[in-house]
């Protein structure tokens, strides 16, 4: 009897090898930055289809990033202090201040769209060190997508606004970029590295009598998206955003799917929390983009969607 319970009880194990992982000593990793909902729920979903269950066999450590980036290095250092078994990293400045944090400790990177412009890795093939992740951009010219796009909707579109984030290293890097080519509209920048400073940079973008806005993705933004898209619609700007976020009140938004990139996140963890190395898991880019248009938001701008966008549209918001 005890022979073939000892026989049935290995067959089960064998046969569920997350059971048998959820038996052992949790794991702990870190969270280093801010989700939203829908990212949050993405990227758990993504460890739940690897057997990875929040609370049982895994311990989170989340450190939401500093609105202030003087506080950024010091909740890096804290992160790392607590040995994790890795740490992910949640957008360009997390990234950049992890990767000054620890040269040891594992870290994926998720929503980070030039990481070798960044310095984070060597290639994105052979991403060398101990980080590894996933992109947001495609090689390509992506802004030229969006002035396209916002060209659909103001066909008379001469000059388009930038709102950028200068304490965002990968806006930097964006425009250094920008300058080197040679656009048919006028685009110039307007400046918020904090939310009381949106206000003023909406209003200089009006002032420049800019016809439409590009608004650059980052931790600011993001969090502040109800008022980004407020003030959109009160200076009477179409403005194209980069992440989902900005669909319920924004005209548009064209850009990878940020929730995928964070479900596929969760199959990275799995890898190295199993043995692989972070330097062996290539660098990986967005497989799903989407094009999103809000026509409340244009019918209030008094904008026409032309028929091409609808056709092309992922998803559109009545």
């Amino acid at each position: 009897m005890k022979r073939r319970e000892f026989i049935a009880g290995t067959a089960a194990l064998l046969a569920s090898p997350r059971r048998l992982r959820a038996q052992g000593p949790p794991r702990r990793i870190g969270l280093f930055g801010s989700l939203d909902p829908i990212a949050r729920e993405a990227w758990r979903s993504g460890l739940r289809e690897r057997g990875w269950i929040e609370g049982k066999n895994l311990l989170i450590e989340y450190r939401p990033y500093a609105e202030t980036p003087d506080r950024t290095p010091a909740l890096a250092a804290e992160l790392v202090a607590l040995t994790p078994d890795l740490i992910v990293a949640a957008a360009p400045q997390a990234a950049v201040a992890m990767k000054s944090a620890t040269t040891t400790i594992p870290i994926v990177f998720v929503a980070v769209a030039d990481p070798v412009g960044l310095g984070l890795v060597q290639s994105l093939s052979r991403p060398g060190g101990n980080m590894t992740g996933f992109t947001t951009w495609v090689p390509g010219d992506f802004i030229g997508k969006q002035i396209e796009i916002l060209r659909e909707f103001v066909p008379g579109a001469t000059k388009i606004a930038l709102s950028v984030n200068r304490d965002n290293q990968m806006h930097r890097l964006l425009l250094a970029e920008e300058v080197a080519r040679k656009r048919t509209v006028a685009l110039p920048i307007v400046e918020a590295t904090k939310a009381e400073e949106l206000d003023t940079a909406f209003a200089s973008a009006a002032a420049q009598r800019a016809d439409a806005m590009i608004v650059f993705g980052d931790y600011l933004t993001i969090r502040q998206a109800p008022r980004v898209v407020a003030l959109a619609a009160e200076y009477h700007l179409p403005a194209i955003y980069f992440f989902g976020q900005f669909a319920h009140g924004g005209l548009v938004v064209y850009g990878p799917d940020i929730a995928d990139l964070f479900r596929r996140a969760g199959g990275y963890v799995d890898k190295i929390l199993k043995g692989t190395r972070a330097s062996d898991l290539p660098v990986e880019q967005p497989t799903k983009f989407e094009l999103v248009i809000n026509m409340k938001s244009a019918k209030a701008l008094g904008l026409t969607v032309p028929p091409s966008l609808l056709v092309r549209a992922d998803e559109v918001i009545e």
